[in-house]
């Protein structure tokens, strides 16, 4: 009669499949045989799949196969139940909300009209405490920039739209709007710029023909936000929603012809302040109305799937998921960023500051730890998702 660590190792993978994440984390502490065996993926990847901020995307691409899914698993126990270590990282003195975007190993944030670049420290933990480059070019202050490929693509209050490239001194501005521009992104070969004029423009970011504008789509409403869809073939608009047309559109990307609206029954003043696509064919939107919704282009183009309402009535500006279930969103009210598991109707955690304003919540999952960039009015905050002891996932 054979005893259990005797059983062959693929009898024995198929007997720990059925397990959860307490059972195997103590079945890792009966042997060594049985640690080697529970550390591998395969035991992870159903419990990934349906896991807070694993790398696990809806459609089941891995986006950090080079991190095992049972430290994954173990980052996102602390994600649900709240477990960070919370400390300052940078500070200055401008009282300005300015945009952040993280991106491989640099932290972006504009500062009045400057956009600042600070690299990660070799130790992963932290920013250097200046910046090692600076982008600037704008007369006012950027309202909105986003990190492209090897371009940094920002739009400003003086209505232009300004290039630089992060590996070399090119350099490349041109008059956009004639007012503000409030919104801005970019994928591909292409740039789409949103504005309070109640214009949005698509340009074009071929070298040959940078800053050509190669369509203006007329909104007739104020431009809050712009994204364009992962297949390049469309883009969505969201406007402040004070007239008569629904705030979401879908306009084709090569034609700039309207293709379709979303929703039909916003309230006036309700305008979309974020759009976020996390398939060609699904989309997180938030804003003014104080609700984040999910929209399924193929179920339905009149009413969203999902909702998920602010409990304080505060304004959403903006979002950003895992693209499997898990939603951070950032409200301008005492500096609010919450955590959402798509399965609940209410929030899982809150970090809150005091009395500032949170303008743009990144995640990234990098190295072996998990973490979460804050960006309030005078400080920046960085949520670290550490391993605790008593998380029941083995050693």
């Amino acid at each position: 009669m054979l005893l259990l660590p005797q059983l062959p190792e693929d009898l024995l993978l198929l007997l720990f499949s059925y397990s959860d994440t307490q059972a195997l984390g103590r079945l890792a502490q009966v042997c060594r045989k049985f640690h080697s065996l529970v550390g591998r993926d395969t035991l992870w990847r159903r419990i990934a799949k349906v896991s807070l901020n694993t790398g696990i995307t809806r459609l089941g691409r891995d986006a950090f196969p080079q991190i095992a899914l049972k430290e994954r698993v173990k980052f996102s126990q602390n994600w649900k139940r709240g477990r960070c270590h919370q400390e300052i990282l940078l500070r200055w003195k401008y009282n300005l909300l300015p945009w952040l975007q993280l991106d491989d190993q640099w932290l972006y944030l504009s500062q009045a009209a400057d956009i600042l670049a600070y690299p990660l420290r070799q130790n992963g933990v932290g920013f250097q405490r200046r910046p090692i480059s600076v982008y600037t070019g704008h007369r006012d202050d950027v309202c909105r920039f986003v990190v492209s490929e090897s371009h940094i693509i920002s739009g400003g209050g003086d209505g232009k739209v300004i290039v630089c490239n992060t590996c070399n001194s090119f350099y490349a501005a041109f008059s956009a709007h004639d007012q503000e521009v409030n919104c801005i992104d970019s994928r591909g070969h292409v740039i789409v710029s949103g504005s309070r004029d109640k214009t949005a423009r698509i340009w074009s970011l071929c070298s040959n023909r940078l800053g050509e504008c190669l369509h203006t789509i007329r909104t007739e409403d104020r431009v809050w936000s712009v994204a364009i869809d992962p297949m390049l073939s469309s883009v969505m608009t969201g406007t402040a929603c004070c007239g008569h047309a629904s705030p979401l559109r879908i306009w084709n990307l090569q034609s700039g012809q309207l293709e379709s609206c979303l929703g039909s029954d916003f309230r006036r003043g309700a305008g979309v302040l974020d759009i976020l696509y996390e398939t060609p064919s699904v989309v997180l939107t938030c804003g003014y109305d104080t609700y984040i919704r999910q929209w399924d282009i193929r179920a339905s183009t009149r009413r969203s799937v999902m909702e998920w309402e602010e409990p304080h009535d505060s304004a959403l500006y903006c979002l950003q998921s895992d693209g499997n279930f898990m939603i951070a969103s950032g409200s301008s009210r005492y500096g609010v960023v919450r955590l959402w598991d798509k399965r609940q109707s209410k929030s899982l955690q809150i970090h809150a500051g005091s009395r500032v304003g949170i303008n743009e919540t990144l995640n990234q999952i990098q190295g072996p730890r998990v973490k979460s960039y804050l960006q309030l009015k005078n400080t920046e905050q960085y949520f670290e998702k550490q391993q605790d002891e008593g998380t029941g996932s083995g050693s």
